[in-house]
């Protein structure tokens, strides 16, 4: 016997399509619908018509495998896990690398990332973040305008697929986190709205209708949201999710739906043994995301601490255009190291209000950061690296400040070897009026680019966006590696002591574009100059040199040279 469930509210009919019949579906309470079934044919594939139209895939379906306008699939293959014992490394202590499922490896699939795990490991890496997975429409685009929130992405592969992948893994040491969307839903193949109130009608996202978390039917919508959020976490073994802009999760509810989600994977987890982590990305500054329920907050385990990222990018490259305008370079990555935002109740040129609040009473392995992520790359208009922005040596000073600060960094794919492909803003919508209008909006968000505006819609933005592994054997992506290796092992070794104290950022005797950044028992001292520095301190002078990426001169114990762009780690 099979049991079909959907709740549909503003349904007066609905039947069930399965096995080339349809069947009439009787109405339970709560605007939910419900029919059982004998003797169907494997694979059991349905859908569902509603007064009818259609038919229309199920919102809650397990895997669409033919596209997000397809058939739903029930999944019945039994999985035969193997991390009985797994627990996570803990998230304060992580190496998190983030990537995209279809351009990471050659195939573009779960499958094709298992085949590089030895790279990861080897690199020193805790923790992988997948971009989301949910299915979207079309084979390849970033995964945040996905439409069926439980089925994995079919161009990927199966939920058989993404399960060995967790569970590979887990075989190897590794902890695996998941990005969700939840606050909006793309357009193309969103069938929600014809069933519930899944959209609301008061709040309008960047991208698209906002998800109904306070008005009226909502409590199915929160349930629906909160299930998806926990299925990843028990069926498929994910040690943690990372929830995309929940500052466009409006929620005025007594209990915030971040709130309840964080007290359900605490359940969740009391259940299983297994510690789990909820990552926010928030552009508002707001420590309440952090702050533990009855000090008023959400209790969520991790932030990401997008300031850093600002700071450092302003510092290196000069830039000043849009949100960038906030940010003065080296005297913001101090100011990171000491309030952590940046924007902590100031005035904000770009918002042309205040911003934020102060957060320097949490801890700072609860933030998150990174010198690049798929946002910061892909969301300029050629995909451009920070390698393709600045030096390859002054990469490797951003690389030194993320991995010894006492934040908790977060690599981006490929940019351990620098790697030469951009990430660029690709999508494959199969609604031409869509292509045309995601097309013609990039052309004109980018209109100061020219012509020189790749379109989303072509094959072409997608394959240059491909990680180019034959790089990684090449001799300047090799010595990236290699210094991304020794700064990994130096953290590792030297974390505790960098978290005793609060870092510093500081000019050195005044001399133009000389940093020393102070973690106590190690220093690093940077030029991000191209020409060469002269000073004189004996302190440092006397250092012993731990790591370099050029070499340093030093004359009589006292007068050092730096060639520019140089990163030297030191200790007493």
């Amino acid at each position: 016997m099979t049991e079909f469930r959907i709740w549909a509210p503003k349904a007066r009919k609905m039947s069930l399509c399965v096995d080339n019949r349809e069947h009439r579906m009787s109405a339970d309470k709560d605007g939910f619908w419900h029919i059982e079934l004998k003797n169907l044919k494997n694979p059991i594939l349905y859908s569902y018509k509603i007064d009818g139209r259609g038919p229309f895939p199920d919102p809650a379906s397990r895997f669409q495998p033919d596209g997000v306008h397809g058939r739903s699939q029930i999944w019945q293959e039994a999985f035969a896990w193997h991390d009985q014992k797994w627990q996570a490394p803990p998230l304060k202590d992580a190496i998190i690398y983030e990537l995209h499922t279809g351009t990471f490896s050659p195939q573009g699939t779960f499958t094709g990332i298992i085949e590089k795990l030895d790279h990861l490991l080897q690199l020193g890496v805790t923790h992988l973040e997948l971009l989301p997975v949910a299915a979207f429409p079309g084979r390849h685009g970033w995964g945040y305008d996905g439409v069926a929130l439980y089925a994995p992405h079919a161009a990927y592969g199966t939920p058989s697929d993404l399960k060995q992948l967790v569970d590979t893994c887990h075989q190897r040491g590794l902890a695996v986190i998941l990005d969700v969307v939840y606050n909006h839903l793309g357009p193309d193949g969103n069938y929600l709205g014809l069933y519930g109130h899944y959209f609301s009608q008061r709040y309008h996202t960047p991208w698209g209708d906002a998800v109904n978390f306070d008005s009226a039917h909502s409590d199915q919508v929160r349930e629906f949201v909160i299930d998806n959020a926990l299925m990843w976490l028990k069926e498929f073994h994910f040690d943690g999710l990372r929830l995309d802009a929940v500052h466009a999760i409006f929620d005025f509810s007594a209990t915030h739906i971040l709130e309840e989600l964080q007290e359900k994977v605490n359940l969740l987890s009391a259940e299983t043994g297994r510690s789990y982590c909820l990552i926010a990305e928030s552009s508002l500054n707001d420590p309440r995301i952090l702050e533990e329920p009855d000090r008023g907050g959400y209790g969520l385990a991790a932030q990401w601490l997008d300031d850093f990222h600002h700071a450092l990018h302003v510092m290196l490259t000069g830039e000043q255009q849009g949100y960038y305008v906030d940010f003065a370079g080296a005297a913001d990555i101090d100011k990171c190291l000491e309030d952590y935002f940046i924007c902590n109740g100031c005035y904000s040129t770009y918002r042309k209000r205040r911003h934020g609040r102060a957060a320097k009473h949490l801890s700072p392995e609860r933030f998150i950061v990174s010198t690049q992520t798929h946002d910061q790359v892909g969301n300029r208009g050629n995909g451009e690296r920070l390698c393709q922005l600045t030096s390859h040596y002054n990469c490797q000073i951003a690389a030194a400040l993320m991995l010894l600060s006492p934040f908790v960094p977060m690599l981006f794919q490929g940019e351990e070897w620098a790697a030469s492909t951009p990430f660029l803003y690709f999508t494959d919508h199969v609604d031409a009026a869509l292509a045309k209008a995601v097309r013609e909006g990039r052309r004109r968000d980018y209109a100061f680019l020219g012509k020189r505006v790749p379109d989303p819609q072509a094959a072409t933005t997608f394959r240059r966006s491909l990680l180019k592994w034959s790089e990684t054997n090449e001799d300047k992506p090799s010595e990236m590696i290699a210094w991304y290796k020794n700064l990994i092992k130096l953290r590792q070794k030297y974390l505790n002591e960098i978290r005793k104290m609060r870092c510093s950022f500081k000019p050195v005797r005044n001399c133009k574009n000389l940093y020393l950044y102070d973690a106590g028992q190690i220093k690093l001292l940077t030029n991000t100059g191209n020409k060469s520095v002269s000073f004189a301190d004996f302190a440092l002078a006397r250092a012993q040199i731990l790591l370099q990426n050029r070499p340093v001169t030093v004359d009589d114990d006292i007068l050092t040279l730096l060639p520019g762009c140089a990163a030297v780690l030191l200790t007493d």
